[in-house]
C-alpha cells in the first residue's frame, strides 16, 4: 500500500512550501524488508516499482541490499555478480526496460578483485535498460555496543570515486547508507540536483540519526534526497530502522514510512529548487581552505 503523504513540515514553511510549477516529475522511494532468498526479493521490488511506476513515478530508486540480505555476512559474496552480467542486473534492466523508467538499484553484490569480498554497487539504469552509471560504496559501516557488532570490511572492498549521473530529471549524486555521515563526500559531488542513499541503518543508529542526517544532506545542498531504506526485522535476526523518505531542498520532509514494505512517493519541482537557491545562494557562499591563526586558538 503506498502511504498517504505525511506532509511534514518545516517550522519555516511558507518560505519553503513548493508550488505546483512546470517541469515537475514523480520520484519512488522503495522500502523492504529483505531475507536470504534472492528470487523472492526480486518478487517483492517487481511489485513494488511497479506499483510506483503505476502511480507515475519516472525514477524509483531500491533500499541497499534489496536483493539479498543473507543469514551470514558472506553470503553476498558467494553471490557476487561480474560488472555488467548477472540476474540482480538484469533484473534491474529488463524492469527499467519495460516500465520505461530509471531505476536507482539500491546495492547490488559485484565481484571484486580481492578474495572473499565484493564491492556494494549502487547501479543506475536508463529507461532503455542501460546502466548508466555505478557507484561503488567509499564508508565501510563498523559498529559495536554490547552484544551489537558490525564490520562491513571484513565482506567489502571500498569504493574510492565520487560518481554524479547527468539525467533526463537533472544531475544525481549517488551514495550509500553509511556515506550520509560523511559530509565532505556531497560536497565533493559539486551542484546536483538530487542525492540518492539507499541505506540499510541498524535500528540502534537510524532511531538516533537518520532522520537528522537526511535532513541535513538535503538542507546543505540544496537538493532533494531520496533515501529507500530497509524497515523491519529480518530472518537473520537483524532489525533495521526503515524510515525512507523524501526530502526537499528546504528540509521539508515530503513522504516517509516507518516500517515494512511500501512506496514512499513525491513530486520533485525543478523550479521550486531554483527559486530556493536563489533565494539562499548558500551553495555560492561557501569559503573554503580558511586555516585557524595559532594565535587564535582557544582552549578550555
Amino acid at each position: 500500500m503506498i502511504p498517504q503523504n505525511s506532509s511534514h513540515r518545516s517550522q519555516d514553511e511558507g518560505f519553503g512550501k513548493a508550488r505546483p510549477l512546470p517541469g515537475s516529475f514523480r520520484v519512488a522511494a522503495i522500502q523492504m524488508a529483505s531475507g536470504p532468498h534472492v528470487g523472492s526479493n526480486l518478487a517483492e521490488a517487481a511489485r513494488l516499482i511497479k506499483m510506483a511506476a503505476d502511480q507515475g513515478a519516472s525514477v524509483v530508486a531500491l533500499p541497499e541490499y534489496f536483493a539479498i540480505m543473507g543469514m551470514h555476512e558472506h553470503d553476498k559474496v558467494a553471490l557476487a555478480e561480474d560488472f555488467g552480467n548477472g540476474p540482480v542486473q538484469e533484473f534491474l534492466s529488463r524492469t527499467a526496460r519495460r516500465l520505461g523508467i530509471w531505476i536507482v538499484g539500491g546495492t547490488v553484490p559485484i565481484r571484486s578483485s580481492v578474495e572473499g569480498k565484493i564491492r556494494n554497487s549502487c547501479l543506475v539504469f536508463d529507461a532503455t535498460g542501460r546502466c548508466a552509471a555505478r557507484y561503488d560504496k567509499i564508508h565501510l559501516f563498523g559498529f559495536r555496543r554490547g552484544e551489537e557488532c558490525y564490520d562491513e570490511s571484513r565482506t567489502i572492498e571500498p569504493g574510492n570515486e565520487v560518481v554524479t549521473v547527468d539525467t533526463p530529471f537533472g544531475k544525481f549524486g549517488l551514495s550509500i547508507c553509511y556515506d550520509l555521515r560523511f559530509p565532505e563526500l556531497y560536497r565533493a559531488m559539486g551542484m546536483v540536483d538530487m542525492i540518492f542513499i539507499p541505506a540499510a541503518f541498524t535500528e540502534t543508529t537510524g532511531k538516533a540519526h537518520w532522520d537528522t542526517l537526511v535532513r541535513a544532506r538535503a538542507i546543505e545542498n540544496m537538493a532533494y534526497v531520496v533515501a529507500p531504506a530497509q524497515g523491519g526485522y529480518h530472518m537473520n535476526g537483524r532489525e533495521t530502522h526503515g524510515s525512507s523518505m523524501i526530502v526537499d531542498p528546504w528540509g521539508v520532509v515530503l513522504d516517509q514510512l516507518p516500517r515494512g514494505s511500501g512506496v514512499v512517493m513525491a513530486g520533485v519541482n525543478p523550479v521550486h529548487q531554483s527559486d530556493l537557491r536563489a533565494s539562499l545562494p548558500a551553495l555560492s557562499h561557501r569559503v573554503v581552505g580558511l586555516e585557524v591563526p595559532q594565535g587564535n586558538t582557544r582552549t578550555g
